[in-house]
């Protein structure tokens, strides 16, 4: 199937790469700088395993033409506007639209601009960033993907892109449950983003920290409460394994937000943060620390 990936970032780079070296067509649509800059050097990931390095397809947005079968979303969340006036021009009556955002707000946008028949959840997990010259960095094995029709009805199409997706090498998730899987990443990456930005350092820090360990549970438990008023079906054997994961002082870890806070980048605090005090209000819950996170993100951004 002929497969676009917007952005070639540390997301779109990796997973990317994954599917052309599986012999699938994939072109990445990119910004100029990105893609005089592969164009110069390849795209190059180092992992755990070694380093590779391989000549993408390229495009950008002004020369797109012709429909995709897929195509996989891996812009930040707050570049979705723009990305979705770059993809138009390639989105035919059967083209399916996966994204792999942070947070659930992109889907409502995207089924409202592109229609409900279009638009299959998705979700990855991988520790990885990219490096100082352009390269994806994985810094850890991990790299699953998740997807399955918002419906939970995975017909022939979604299983044509199950098909492309298990001839790569990453650890595929073909789900019938896609939106319980959306709510709980949003649950751990809220949690962790709200813990790390608020108290300006990894799991393993503010763990070790007095109070630490309240602050934690009582981050979580607010996000938890308010995402189960909005739609979410609590699984609880899930949600304690979440919780077991970001309360273990032995591992230090730190969301992507909190990282690019760190370096003076945009972050997306409206939609990761942001968007759950607006369903915080809707459903009438009390959140104060989401609040006092929200705040925090807000005087960082107007100081940026």
């Amino acid at each position: 199937m002929r497969i676009l990936i917007v952005g070639a970032g540390a997301t779109g780079g990796y997973f990317g790469a994954r599917l052309a070296q599986a012999g699938q067509d994939v072109t990445f649509l990119v910004r100029e700088r990105r893609f005089n800059q592969l164009q110069k050097t390849g795209l190059i990931l180092q992992t755990p395993q070694g380093n590779e390095t391989l000549q993408p397809q390229l495009v950008q947005a002004s020369s797109l033409n012709g429909n995709y079968d897929l195509i996989i979303l891996t812009v930040k969340s707050f570049g979705l506007d723009q990305a979705m006036e770059d993809i138009a021009p390639a989105v035919g009556p059967d083209t399916l639209i996966m994204p792999v955002l942070n947070g659930m707000r992109h889907i409502d946008t995207l089924r409202t601009r592109f229609g409900d028949r279009q638009v299959i959840g998705g979700l990855c997990k991988i520790n990885a960033t990219l490096g100082e010259h352009g390269e994806v960095v994985q810094m850890t094995p991990l790299h699953q993907i998740y997807y399955g029709a918002l419906d939970g009805h995975n017909d022939a199409r979604l299983q044509r892109v199950d098909a492309a997706l298990r001839s790569s090498t990453v650890e595929t998730f073909f789900t019938a449950d896609i939106i319980s899987e959306l709510w709980e990443k949003w649950l751990l990456l809220s949690t962790l983003g709200a813990v790390c930005c608020l108290a300006r350092g990894n799991t393993q820090q503010v763990l070790q920290s007095e109070g630490g360990e309240a602050l934690l549970q009582s981050i979580f438990s607010e996000i938890l409460a308010v995402i189960s008023a909005d739609g979410y079906q609590p699984r609880p054997a899930i949600t304690a394994k979440i919780y077991e994961l970001l309360n273990n002082p032995a591992t230090p870890m730190t969301s992507s937000m909190y990282r690019d806070l760190t370096q003076g980048f945009e972050i997306e605090a409206a939609q990761v943060i942001g968007d759950l005090l607006l369903r915080a209000k809707r459903n009438g819950i009390n959140t104060p620390l989401l609040n006092a996170v929200n705040v925090n993100l807000q005087v960082y951004r107007q100081g940026r």
